[in-house]
């Protein structure tokens, strides 16, 4: 690896929000585009980072992207359950896609849930367009579940969001 998994520090968390943020947008990802609420959320990893752990793909000084772990059910998890652990917002720039920074991103939250007393999984929530993402999850053992899936904005019938699990 030519970069740096670590976690985020204050100095990286509007940097990281610009740039998740600006994934989401160049990848089609928000239905409303630069108005979409759900942008705020994406930029406002200082709330992420209060409650959770914000992971971060560095190559020297430049910032490759970033995820967010949650150590279980909280004000920033949206499907944990007790015993899981949750993965966030996971976002690598345009220009650094293809180095392997975001399954490097992923293991790492991967490596925190072992290490965290009583986490028997690892889940998520996915959009259906996100292939590549999906490709890193099913490769390190993460398995669909859609029992879990949901929809956060019930008048948008399209907008159900597809669940993984990995079992520890």
């Amino acid at each position: 690896m030519d970069f740096l998994i670590r976690p985020a520090v204050p100095t990286e968390y509007e940097p990281l929000g610009t740039l998740t943020a600006q994934a989401y947008l160049e990848d089609g990802l928000l239905d409303y585009g630069e108005t979409d609420p759900y942008l705020a959320v994406l930029k406002d990893v200082s709330t992420r980072a209060a409650t959770a752990e914000v992971l971060v793909a560095v190559d020297g000084d430049h910032l490759l992207g970033g995820v967010t772990f949650v150590p279980g059910p909280g004000p920033v998890a949206d499907i944990a359950q007790p015993g899981e652990t949750e993965i966030r917002a996971l976002a690598i720039a345009r220009t650094a896609r293809g180095r392997g920074a975001g399954e490097a991103l992923v293991r790492a939250c991967v490596d925190r849930a072992r290490a965290t007393e009583g986490c028997t999984a690892v889940v998520l929530s996915t959009q259906s367009s996100m292939h590549a993402a999906h490709r890193i999850y099913e490769r390190l053992g993460f398995t669909r579940t859609p029992d879990r899936d949901w929809n956060p904005v019930p008048h948008l019938d399209d907008l159900t969001l597809l669940t993984y699990e990995l079992t520890l």
